[in-house]
């Protein structure tokens, strides 16, 4: 988030280009850069202001309790300290590391999960980080190691077959260096007592013995099967549009709907997100304001479409803004 417009629109910015290693089978953004890409206080991804996020935090939360225990947990990558704060008031006994933490927990150390502390735990939790890392597997080849090569660990990423069924070309971004499938972690562990997907088939999550990995390798007979007119929607959708479309989501997927929408020459007209720390700021490329939904709606006609970023928040979405506007959930084309 950007704290001017003129910065939003002149953000760093890289290319993009998915592509499947044919050594071992995981998809990644072959023109990643690293140093174009910095999470520091700027970088908000917090979801859990949202009631059905919450809902999925406290079903991840029952998992680990239920598959792992509640007892000397290490949360690797712990952002914001939600989902920490949430197993800890279960009663866990959990330390969280995350240098780019902002709070002032006892319970979180600002610096990297690495075998250089001596720190070790019974099991490891790591939501939404690996798919910002460049080599996967090599990084969890690394908090085994850290782990005193043992552990059980929980790891939630986004859907790749997810994205492509749904060709939900706002899915991909920057941040995102892989993207995952299902059969990637059968490859990665060779035990797991748990995976599956979930939030509404969005998210991947495993529950992978770490004492049990293994390179993953590219298998002939489970190719990458990106689909025909992946981004065919985009110019249907700006072909369709009103000037008073309103973004509902001022999130990633926000961010690149927005984004190709003004490059297809129709921009939308607001964007509404109900995160306090993304309120009054602006969004990277577009620079586009976002606001609070009591600052868009009074004033919005009642043809307006809100176009609702993820379908998993739209009945919320509807009962906040009262039912009056016509409701299009981006996510479900």
């Amino acid at each position: 988030m950007y704290n001017t417009a003129e910065d939003a629109r002149n953000c760093p910015r890289g290319d993009i280009r998915i592509v499947e290693d044919l050594k071992s089978g995981l998809v990644r953004n072959d023109t990643f850069d690293p140093s174009l890409v910095d999470y520091d206080s700027a970088y908000q991804n917090e979801q859990a202001n949202s009631a059905p996020f919450r809902q999925h935090l406290d079903w991840a939360a029952d998992l680990i309790s239920d598959k792992i225990g509640l007892d000397d947990l290490v949360e690797v990558g712990c952002g914001k300290g939600t989902f920490l704060e949430i197993l800890a008031g279960r009663g866990a006994s959990i330390t969280g590391f995350d240098p780019t933490y902002e709070g002032n927990s006892h319970r979180i150390q600002k610096r990297y999960f690495g075998p250089e502390l001596g720190f070790s735990a019974k099991g490891l939790v790591l939501r939404h980080v690996l798919e910002h890392i460049p080599d996967p597997y090599a990084f969890l080849c690394q908090l085994r190691d850290a782990n005193g090569g043992r552990g059980l660990i929980y790891i939630e990423v986004p859907c790749f077959d997810w994205i492509c069924g749904k060709r939900s070309w706002f899915d991909i971004f920057y941040e995102h260096v892989n993207y995952f499938r299902l059969s990637d972690f059968r490859k990665i562990f060779g035990k797991a007592p748990a995976m599956g997907h979930c939030f509404g088939g969005q998210y991947l999550y495993v529950i992978g013995d770490l004492s049990s990995l293994r390179e993953p390798e590219y298998d002939p007979q489970d190719p990458v099967m990106f689909p025909d007119g992946f981004i065919a929607s985009l110019q249907d959708r700006a072909s369709a549009s009103t000037k008073s479309d309103v973004v509902w989501g001022g999130a990633s997927k926000g961010v690149i709907y927005a984004l190709l929408r003004e490059r297809a020459g129709a921009s939308v007209e607001a964007v509404i997100d109900i995160n306090p720390s993304k309120q009054g700021r602006f969004l990277a490329g577009t620079g586009l304001r976002v606001s609070a939904p009591e600052e868009v709606l009074p004033n919005l006609p009642r043809s307006s479409r809100i176009l609702v970023m993820n379908p998993n928040y739209c009945e919320e979405i509807r009962t906040m803004s009262n039912d009056a506007f016509t409701y299009v959930e981006v996510g479900n084309d």
